[in-house]
């Protein structure tokens, strides 16, 4: 087996414990907070991102952007403060990185990552 398509399985495999993880709050019937909430819906967004993005590299930089709006999005409305103005400057800084790597305009380094 090659070494691209173990660390692709290895990443699957993370993505749907993410996705398992999000989800297990839910399952249990535990008590749901808006820290709960976040860290659910960040997670098993991250899962799903992950299986897309594995699947359709050339979806990437628009997951990406998906990604920082979600993250920003719902740590901003369901966090308390100080760290959902945390959580909007994380979602902020990847959805600008997102349009840079649109614009092909960072790094050759950091490119590549968006780019296969």
């Amino acid at each position: 087996m090659s070494r691209v398509k173990t660390f692709k399985i290895f990443g699957l495999i993370l993505a749907i414990l993410l996705i398992i993880i999000g989800i297990l709050p839910f399952v249990r019937g535990d008590t749901l907070t808006n820290n709960t909430l976040a860290t659910s819906i960040i997670l098993i967004l991250l899962g799903i991102a992950y299986i897309i993005i594995a699947n359709k590299p050339e979806w990437t930089k628009a997951v990406f952007f998906f990604e920082g709006i979600v993250i920003g999005v719902a740590g901003y409305m369901i966090l308390a403060v100080p760290y959902n103005f945390g959580f909007l400057i994380i979602g902020l800084i990847i959805v600008v990185i997102a349009i840079l790597a649109y614009l092909m305009k960072l790094p050759a380094g950091i490119l590549k990552f968006f780019y296969r």
